[in-house]
């Protein structure tokens, strides 16, 4: 099994840090460590611009840090994008667009159960990236099947270099954008994107997934052939354990859970306890026993991570860090719990 199980531990990528070697240094103290996003070092470092590299028509603006597309600079570009389409190494990401990467890959990992990278994933990258006329390239049916191809040829530019440091190295595709699909936005809908993303998927080599923070259909994510799904339990534990069905079909299939508990924001973090914060996923998954999911192969089949990234603390990177210390710990509890090796 590439993804390995039994309550080890990881994170999100987003980090607060200014300094990339502590930011290093924290993502290596969980057991499968990833490279750090670091908006706070360059805007290079920012999920949304790192995917962007590349994509014909992208505007990057690095004084406002803004990102934009241009209609006109698209059809310039997209003949030099498909001339590079056989050519993984175009799709990498580059040294200017994150030095965390790139040392990252320089270290030996090769120990490690797993180790994971990321890229943010098309549905969040249309939304988000908007044209001249201000709408979501997400709609622009011209740019839109270019978009998933390009992003699919991104994970597995990464996940190869990946799988050089370490065999059972996995990708996350991050979408916080899933969430809003299912609200009354004109020209796209669950269905186009069900479609989409199957495709997406069936283009990425394994073993890949998906991470996001919010509250998406989870029917709909569930469904899709993923092999891990990171979610906020946190805030949404009670929902996710509705559905008992579902994650029991995912489970039977192959898939792993990463169950994103402790919360990096000051305000929650500083209500919780390591005690508070182990019930709150023991009724969940008590919930999910009562519902018919086998515990222990559940549990075989789960991570730990933090609840959500966090780039806005007064504090900066420490309520960060202690949350990193808190799921170690967690995990830490629960393997014992749960005679888990």
């Amino acid at each position: 099994m590439p993804i390995p199980g039994n309550l080890l531990t990881t994170a999100m990528a987003v980090m607060p840090h200014q300094d990339v070697d502590r930011a290093l240094q924290m993502a290596l103290s969980l057991d499968i460590p990833f490279w750090p996003q670091l908006p706070h070092v360059s805007y290079y470092e920012d999920m949304y611009v790192q995917a962007s590299e590349h994509f014909p028509g992208i505007v990057l603006d690095m004084q406002n840090q803004r990102l934009s597309f241009d209609s006109a600079k698209f059809m310039e570009e997209l003949e030099q994008a498909l001339a590079n389409f056989d050519r993984p190494e175009y799709f990498d990401i580059s040294p200017r667009y994150s030095v965390v990467y790139h040392k990252f890959l320089d270290l030996d990992l090769s120990d490690r159960p797993a180790i994971r990278g990321q890229l943010e994933g098309p549905i969040s990258f249309g939304f988000n990236v908007k044209d001249e006329n201000d709408r979501p390239i997400l709609f622009d049916d011209t740019v839109r099947p270019l978009m998933f191809e390009i992003m699919s040829q991104r994970v597995n530019a990464q996940l190869r270099r990946l799988k050089n440091k370490n065999a059972n190295a996995f990708m996350y595709v991050d979408e916080p954008g899933l969430q809003f699909l299912f609200s009354a936005l004109s020209g796209y809908d669950d269905v186009k994107a069900k479609a989409d993303m199957e495709a997406f998927f069936a283009a990425i080599e394994r073993p890949r997934g998906v991470h996001l923070c919010g509250n998406p259909d989870w029917d709909f994510l569930l469904g899709l052939d993923i092999d891990i799904l990171s979610m906020d339990v946190f805030t949404n534990g009670e929902i996710f354990g509705s559905y008992a069905k579902s994650i029991a079909r995912f489970l039977d299939r192959g898939g792993v859970l990463s169950w994103g508990l402790v919360p990096t924001n000051f305000e929650p973090f500083s209500l919780e306890s390591l005690p508070s914060l182990e019930a709150r996923l023991l009724s969940v998954w008590d919930h999910l026993t009562g519902a018919g999911v086998d515990r222990d192969f559940m549990l075989s089949r789960s991570l730990i991570s933090p609840a959500t990234c966090c780039l806005v603390n007064n504090d900066g990177a420490l309520t960060v860090e202690r949350a990193f210390g808190v799921v170690n710990e967690l995990s830490r509890r629960l393997r014992e719990r749960f005679k888990l090796a």
